[in-house]
């Protein structure tokens, strides 16, 4: 069985922020395969299904991005799941604003809720698909990641979770090398003018 694990923070305050794009993009995935995530267990919300013809869980721990890792261990020890099976979604500021980089494996970089997960799993072996948030900020790198998107910024998310999305099935189906191949994206299009 896959766990697909969205990274963000629970509650409406931070719904639409760009450190949630891990859960906008397992939200949108759910709704297109038609699976509930409304079930409270291993403190995260999750939801049971089928894509691609793989079993899967799909996670939004609700401990608040910096202890994602309690919640992604305890998924992991309670199913007896292989690392290889793990994929984690979450926000990049180090990537430009709507890019898209999955890899197998690697460090948590400047993300502190992967840092947990990282800390908590004592490995980095397992795949993630990076959205990218980075652009210009005038303010803290808090304020910047818990804050909302601008008109132009909506549209570039929506198209980069769009693709995560096609990625995760990608993966499921054909293997992460062929999601790494079809759906990285460092820097993605701008967006048309209005």
């Amino acid at each position: 069985m896959y766990i697909i694990a969205g990274l963000g923070n629970p509650g409406k305050k931070y719904e639409n922020t760009k450190h949630n794009v891990g859960f906008i993009t397992l939200d949108l995935l759910a709704k297109k395969h038609d699976i509930k995530i409304n079930k409270i267990k291993h403190k995260a919300l999750v939801g049971e299904g089928i894509i691609s013809g793989q079993k899967l869980l799909l996670v939004k721990p609700q401990t608040y991005m910096n202890l994602s890792g309690n919640s992604i261990r305890e998924v992991m020890n309670y199913y007896n799941a292989d690392l290889d099976k793990l994929v984690v979604i979450y926000d990049d500021v180090d990537i430009p604003m709507g890019g898209l980089r999955i890899r197998k494996k690697g460090s948590a970089g400047t993300h502190n809720g992967m840092r947990s997960i990282i800390y908590d799993l004592q490995t980095d072996e397992f795949a993630r698909i990076r959205i990218g948030i980075g652009g210009e900020r005038k303010m803290s790198l808090a304020g910047y990641v818990l804050g909302g998107f601008n008109k132009d910024e909506k549209e570039l998310i929506q198209n980069a979770v769009e693709r995560a999305v096609l990625a995760v099935e990608c993966l499921l189906e054909k293997g992460i090398d062929a999601a790494m191949n079809e759906y990285n994206i460092t820097r993605p299009a701008c967006p048309p003018p209005r």
